[in-house]
């Protein structure tokens, strides 16, 4: 991790990797927790392997939905590590994204009480990484993933 062009947030998830997996791979079960709630989540594409399309929309309504991610899968190791990028597009078009382009990384790993989960966010220069940080990264990112532990210890996978 580079500190001025990289941020990160490490939880431990009290479920087994296989169900975080299925959460992360699952278009329903990702849709329950990608976006801080209230607002919902519609998964349009969701092609978990290399040059797969990940686009999802937003609603705050439930019923108007708009743009929210148009990205790619960059690496995909079933049960270990997605890699993901919103600066190449589901077309493979390079694109420069609102609010920052980025590429994140997510690692599962066993520990003693469930699953290790860690996401790295990189930035390709130090004021987006810092734009990011100032728009609510910590808060944002850090919702979602406890609305994904959430979702995962309650069963919601199995």
């Amino acid at each position: 991790m580079i500190p001025d062009l990289d941020l990160s947030i490490e939880r431990v998830i009290r479920a087994p990797r296989k169900d975080v997996w299925a959460a992360w791979t699952d278009p329903a079960s990702l849709a329950q927790w990608w976006i801080p709630a209230p607002t919902r989540c519609r998964v349009e594409r969701l092609e978990v392997r290399p040059g797969g399309a990940f686009v999802t929309q937003m609603s705050d309504d439930g019923a108007a939905f708009v743009p929210h991610l148009d990205a790619c899968f960059l690496v995909v190791e079933e049960f270990e590590r997605i890699v993901f990028t919103n600066a190449i597009d589901s077309a493979w078009r390079p694109t420069s994204p609102a609010p920052v382009p980025m590429t994140a990384e997510v690692v599962l790993q066993d520990c003693a009480d469930g699953t290790d989960y860690r996401i790295t966010v990189r930035h390709g220069d130090p004021a987006d990484c810092a734009r990011h940080a100032e728009l609510g990264f910590a808060d944002g990112w850090g919702t979602v993933i406890g609305q994904l532990a959430g979702f995962v210890e309650a069963g919601a996978t199995r």
